[in-house]
């Protein structure tokens, strides 16, 4: 448990403002934030702008994010206002240890969620996965065919060891800023081939129909488009980072701008890939739209686009995994070693153990349970609700410092209605069509 008020895990702010040296940039800042924000939920975008029609899904991302940067905001103002430095210090703040053990226990088990997702991604993109009887082949396999030394176990335990280790012992999240602009860079790429492809095939008269509102007459319902809601949420969930990134800025005055720009950035990477993943593949686009380029294509320079556009999006997430992985472990720290006086950083033994011990747990699960989309989604769809939305309402309403007005309590109740609503809904909706 933690006390009130304490932040047992990252340095004070001042202190670190004085360290020059770890002094982050707002472009550093700005990648981080991204890359936090940017996923394995990108994949899912066009799937949603189907439901929703081309207008209505960017009516709802420019809301998401909107209401994102007023809650994020808010937990800003507190932070400024109290002592805290992490998350669920500022909840240990208005509601004691109870409230920390809630916000880590949600960020435990969504970050873990995620983390695991990740490597699965990454398996069935380098050595393939079978779904419904059919075998889907990885990249590695269409290479060098089948062997033993590609498999799933093999190739995953060899990025963990030799790419994801050295990363994730890293230990600022500054020094991801580098990685994270790579990963960006990825992103970019993954959207700017999807694009390319929808503009050409559209040259070519061979686009798919695509909707500008939902199809209600046919396929789609008004319940149905409650379940776009977590995703969507889910691609925005970066509270889980602000801390941390706010504090090795070299002026956290500088978050509201790097939290601006990242929230522009990332409405133009989702609308980007849900508008033309969705012309490309239209009501054929998959939930995961990488499974709509694990095609066979009839000529070389087709199949060298499809795998560049698996290859990219599966390194972009290795590149993710470490950001993820920071707060992720920074909180299962601050939950069970509290009273440690000495920082996580600067305790080199406790870092080392942690680290490789979540990396181990994330590599175990990701091979034993190849496929657990759907219990992903149920838990990290909520957590990240409450991490979102109710957690920051809720700390608003409470109010312990006195800073909060009117409108920002009006605002609060109306962010945690709408969070709840929907999401009740949205599960209902997926537990009633399982």
């Amino acid at each position: 448990m933690i006390e009130t008020g304490t932040a047992p895990l990252l340095a004070d702010v001042n202190s670190l403002e004085s360290q020059s040296s770890r002094g982050a940039s707002v472009s550093g800042a700005v990648f981080n934030i991204c890359t936090t924000m940017v996923g394995a939920g990108i994949m899912s975008i066009p799937a949603t702008i189907k439901v929703l029609g081309i207008i209505p899904g960017f009516v709802l991302i420019f809301l998401i994010a909107f209401l994102v940067d007023i809650t994020v905001e808010l937990l800003l103002r507190y932070t400024h206002s109290g002592k805290a430095t992490t998350y669920a210090g500022l909840m240990a703040e208005s509601f004691g240890s109870l409230g920390a053990t809630a916000v880590q226990l949600c960020v435990i088990v969504t970050n873990l969620g995620c983390l695991i997702i990740y490597l699965i991604i990454i398996g069935d993109v380098l050595c393939g996965s079978q779904s419904g009887g059919t075998l889907h082949l990885g990249v590695l396999q269409e290479w060098f065919g089948i062997q033993w030394w590609n498999s799933r176990a093999y190739v995953i335990l060899f990025i963990v060891l030799f790419v994801m280790l050295p990363l994730v012992l890293l230990p600022h999240m500054n020094s991801l800023r580098h990685s994270s602009a790579i990963s960006i860079l990825l992103a970019v790429v993954f959207i700017a081939i999807c694009s390319a492809m929808a503009i050409y095939a559209l040259c070519k008269g061979k686009t798919e129909n695509v909707r500008l509102l939902p199809d209600f007459a046919n396929q789609v319902s008004v319940f149905d488009l409650f379940t776009t809601i977590p995703v969507l949420v889910t691609g925005f969930g970066f509270h889980v980072n602000i801390h941390p990134i706010r504090a090795e800025l070299g002026r956290p005055s500088d978050m509201s701008t790097a939290i601006r720009i990242s929230l522009a950035i990332c409405i133009a990477i989702y609308f980007s890939i849900g508008f033309f993943g969705y012309l490309l593949f239209g009501d054929s686009i998959m939930a995961d739209i990488l499974v709509n380029f694990d095609q066979n294509s009839d000529t070389a320079a087709g199949r060298i686009v499809n795998d560049i556009v698996r290859l990219s999006y599966a390194m972009h997430l290795v590149l993710v995994f470490p950001v993820m992985n920071f707060s992720l472990r920074a909180n299962i720290d601050e939950l069970f070693f509290t009273k440690k006086p000495v920082l996580l950083a600067n305790d080199t033994p406790r870092f080392a153990v942690l680290t490789c011990i979540l990396l181990a747990v994330t590599y175990i699960i990701a091979i034993v349970i190849p496929n657990i989309w759907y219990f992903f989604q149920f838990l990290g769809s909520t957590t990240v609700v409450c991490l979102s939305f109710i957690f920051p309402g809720a700390i608003v309403l409470r109010d312990v410092h006195g800073i909060s007005t009117r409108k920002d309590k009006m605002m609060a109740i109306v962010v945690i209605i709408l969070a709840i609503g929907t999401s009740t809904i949205a599960i209902i909706t997926n537990l009633w069509s399982s």
